[in-house]
């Protein structure tokens, strides 16, 4: 039985990789903060609580695995929503150190028991905020470009290995995690929550935002002998955007 490690896996997109990887017959391990979240997860799945960036508990359960068929390094925060001038140095480096350390952590830890088995997938979660950048978000931008650079590093570096690494780029999705974004944006903006919801909208070709479901597919497609020729690559679930700076 393969089995799937994902980060922040308890709820959002996190928690439909895990659905979507448990019907495929996988065996879900998953790591979270959020101890009422992981009290919420299905009795076969394997929940630890740990923070994506603590180094010791990451090794730790991932070391308990003993085997790593995929990881999906899906941790991340949304940071402040604020000019550039207006955000605060504490608040950059928490936001980057979540996005891009904890999937730094959780790679560091997987790629010896996926070079030692001589096969392996890497998925990490990146966003369409790395490919455009987007206005009053720098530091999540910013974690998110490299996350991206991340990926390509690995699928070069464990390829010879037989190790795919590849990053998933959502856009705006449907959730709790948005709807806090939607707000703080809306209130830097002098705008309603709903005119930003549909700026977002209407900046992608397909008029709409993305579920969480359609994440987890993409995760699937990757993690499977389907995708063992795609490797380095980045792959937008965004119903494609058109427009980074989302207005109406």
């Amino acid at each position: 039985m393969r089995k799937v490690l994902i980060t922040a896996g308890a709820s959002g997109i996190g928690r439909a990789m895990g659905e979507a990887f448990a019907a495929e017959g996988c065996e879900v391990w998953v790591t979270d903060v959020d101890a009422e979240a992981l009290a919420r997860l299905p009795d076969a799945w394997q929940s630890h609580h740990a923070d994506a960036v603590d180094e010791v508990a990451m090794a730790a359960v991932i070391a308990q695995m003993g085997q790593i068929d995929v990881l999906c390094a899906n941790a991340g925060i949304a940071g402040p929503t604020a000019l550039v001038e207006d955000i605060a140095l504490d608040d950059w480096r928490a936001c980057v150190s979540v996005n891009l350390e904890g999937a730094f952590v959780a790679v560091k830890h997987a790629a010896p028991l996926m070079k030692a088995a001589g096969a392996g997938a890497i998925i990490l979660t990146s966003s369409t905020a790395g490919i455009y950048g987007y206005p009053n978000r720098a530091p999540y931008a910013a974690a998110k470009w490299a996350v991206i650079g991340l990926m390509k590093t690995l699928a070069m570096e464990l390829g010879p290995h037989g190790i795919r690494a590849n990053a998933i780029c959502p856009g705006a999705v449907e959730g709790a995690r948005m709807e806090g974004v939607l707000e703080r944006e809306a209130a830097a903006k002098g705008m309603t929550r709903d005119q930003v919801y549909e700026g977002y909208a209407v900046g992608t070709s397909m008029r709409r935002f993305v579920e969480a479901q359609d994440v987890a597919n993409m995760a699937v497609f990757l993690g499977s002998d389907a995708a063992r020729l795609v490797s380095g690559q980045v792959i937008a679930v965004d119903g494609h955007t058109e427009n980074p700076d989302p207005k109406v």
